[in-house]
């Protein structure tokens, strides 16, 4: 018995997204867990709407898949992965993912102090510096 790949984690496949004024763009991605995910180097997180849609699929498969003006996916090919994702990939995005959450708590917090005023006192912009400012 023939078994056919279909797309999944750890598995290549090239796409063909199809849109509503007939274009089309293909890409190419290994499907990866999501903490291994970037795009930029061609690993798709398997939590993607992409990946979610063709989860399971063969290729010559097609289906609607609507994003944006995307309106249909056709699966081209399906093949082992070509490489794995780096090791500090997940450790990456845990970084950007921190700086944005504390750049964001610091948000917070200063437009709350500065929603005070009256009983409690102006807000003191410089009062804030205790807060770690992030890198830029």
């Amino acid at each position: 018995m023939h078994s056919e790949l279909t797309a999944e984690t750890g598995t290549h496949v090239a796409v063909e997204l199809l849109d509503a004024s007939g274009g089309s763009e293909r890409l190419e991605f290994d499907i990866v867990p999501d903490a291994a995910a970037d795009f930029t180097r061609g690993f798709l997180g398997e939590g993607t709407p992409l990946a979610r849609a063709i989860a399971g699929k063969p290729a010559g498969s097609e289906l609607a898949y609507k994003q944006a003006d995307i309106v249909r996916v056709r699966i081209l090919s399906v093949a082992p992965a070509r490489s794995s994702p780096d090791a500090e990939a997940a450790q990456q995005q845990d970084a950007v993912v921190r700086k944005a959450v504390e750049e964001a708590e610091r948000t917070d917090a200063i437009l709350f102090a500065s929603s005070f005023s009256g009983k409690w006192g102006d807000y003191d912009p410089e009062g804030m510096d205790h807060w770690k400012k992030p890198d830029k």
